[in-house]
């Protein structure tokens, strides 16, 4: 077995090994093995009590508070495990500093990670925190507030009742992102109509509440999704992302990220596809799978989340994630969730997504692009492959969305879609 974020080895003991023991206790459980080589083999120690005895003492004496752990010694091969649980109380701290698993190796954590450990150590989450500013103006909310809510007054005492007082007489965070005006970072969008070499629209949208910044980026995503579909005699409107989809994902990146890092949430929008990138991994406790099977129970910025549920921008909490899933159940092309220790991004496809074609089918592709209606046997004689190659390739193309078949027997001609 090799080396992972959860498994170390350890030779011999050494004071090193108390860095990972700050990790485990910081940020999730794992073990460190005495006795076995940074290679994985297995050399054993002449005494494993000995080692036992040493490592609870070093442990003690150095990693503040103290964590929970066991030792487990393996008197076949003389081996000893070091099983350390992830802890309530951190940041747990060796000579003074907090640490955590990087792949196969320990690192110092920075200070925006360190003060994250410690609100999660007292219970508070950085939406709870005090704010700066002191002079903060809510009338977008206010105008929310009273048009979904239909409360016709609206003053200090709302603020209250939404949770933006962090003590009688000051603001808390939650309340300068949903102030007018505000120091955070926003939302940046870009739309390009094939690469990124070609971008075609760019806002940034920041410094104002996060209600606003919602909305206008709701009227973006309409302005470039929203199309006309005509059936019969009927002109339907319709959304080549489904609108609910996109609304709970931004919905989701607002209330999950991170505010305390200076980034904005990455929109970027595609002929066939919506990439959103949220700063901030996941929350403390949850794992990438609870969280791709929908399971949030608690947000990482819960006023936020409660101001958003208030509001019906988001159902309930923890259910995004399989809202959207839902919403595409009878899409071909399924949503997309990438998860890493720093952000997390969704991709939405279009329901007219068309499959990623194989050399040979873009060379029938370009054929008929020209405007061009060939059956079977023209297709084969102009790009000099197999009759049966082309039939082949042009009902994968059919399946794919490309092109469309016309007529049938010997008159059958195909053309692009």
């Amino acid at each position: 077995m090799k080396e992972s974020r959860t498994i170390e080895y350890k030779e011999k003991v050494s004071n090193t090994f108390l860095k990972t023991v700050s990790a485990y206790a910081n940020y999730g459980s794992g073990e460190i093995i005495f006795g076995i080589t940074d290679e994985g083999k297995t050399v054993g120690l002449s005494n494993p009590e000995a080692v036992c005895l040493d490592i609870e003492n070093k442990i003690n004496d150095a990693i503040k508070p103290g964590p929970t752990f066991t030792l487990t010694i393996n008197q076949t091969n003389k081996t000893v495990t070091l099983f350390v649980e992830e802890g309530i109380s951190k940041p747990f701290l060796y000579k003074g500093k907090a640490y955590k698993r990087n792949d196969t190796s320990t690192i110092e954590v920075d200070h925006i990670e360190l003060k994250r450990l410690i609100m999660i150590g007292e219970n508070v989450t950085f939406d709870e925190l005090p704010c700066i500013e002191e002079n903060l103006t809510f009338e977008y909310l206010y105008k929310k507030v009273q048009a979904i809510l239909g409360v016709e007054k609206t003053n200090v005492d709302t603020l209250k009742t939404l949770g933006l007082f962090a003590s009688s007489q000051k603001y808390n965070n939650a309340a300068e992102l949903l102030a007018d005006n505000n120091n955070f970072p926003g939302i940046d969008v870009i739309r390009t109509e094939s690469s990124l070499n070609k971008i075609t629209f760019r806002e940034t949208i920041s410094n104002v509440s996060i209600l606003k910044q919602f909305d206008r980026i709701d009227e973006i995503f309409t302005n470039f999704y929203k199309i006309e579909e005509i059936v019969g005699m009927q002109r339907n409107e319709v959304y080549m992302v489904p609108k609910e989809a996109f609304r709970e994902a931004i919905a989701n990146a607002i209330v999950h990220r991170t505010w305390d890092v200076n980034a904005h949430i990455r929109i970027t929008m595609y002929e066939d596809k919506i990439e959103i990138m949220s700063p901030g991994g996941l929350p403390a406790g949850i794992s990438k799978e609870e969280y791709l099977n929908g399971f949030i129970s608690t947000p990482r910025n819960p006023i936020i989340a409660n101001v958003f549920f208030r509001l019906h921008i988001i159902e309930m909490f923890g259910t995004g994630i399989r809202r959207i899933k839902m919403l595409y159940k009878n899409i071909r092309h399924k949503p997309i969730f990438v998860v890493s220790s720093n952000s997390i991004s969704i991709t939405l496809p279009s329901v007219y997504m068309k499959e990623q074609l194989s050399i040979d089918e873009q060379i029938i592709v370009d054929l008929l692009s020209n405007g061009l209606r060939l059956s079977s046997s023209e297709i084969a004689k102009k790009v000099e492959f197999s009759k049966d190659k082309v039939v082949r390739l042009v009902h994968n193309l059919i399946d794919k969305n490309y092109i469309v078949k016309e007529g049938t027997g010997r008159g059958t001609k195909y053309r692009i879609n």
